[in-house]
């Protein structure tokens, strides 16, 4: 038990930082586009898309397709780091629990 505990422990940690790069690269991808652009919105719309679509898109509908890709890549990037972070802190519970 306590060695399955470990290595699930440690793959969810690698799992977590591969998702985290994968993530880095799509997001920097369209981050650059408008950047260059110089499409502009504050960050609390990042996690509301509704906001995104009623005031941001409206401004610039030629990289709606760039604006959406960034805010749902970055909204998927949290919501898996905050799934495996609980992963990775009930499996270290449970670990410390029966050790």
């Amino acid at each position: 038990m306590y060695t399955i505990l470990v290595v699930s422990i440690i793959g969810f940690v690698v799992v977590m930082l591969f998702v985290n790069i994968y993530f880095r690269v799509k997001v920097m991808k369209h981050y650059k586009i408008l950047v260059q652009n110089k499409v502009e919105f504050p960050a609390k719309y990042i996690l509301n898309k509704k906001k995104i679509e009623e005031e941001v898109l409206p401004k610039y509908p030629k990289f709606e397709k760039d604006i959406l890709a960034f805010c749902n890549n970055i909204q998927n990037s949290v919501q898996m780091a905050s799934v495996l972070i609980a992963l990775i802190t009930l499996f270290g519970a449970v670990l410390m629990y029966y050790r």
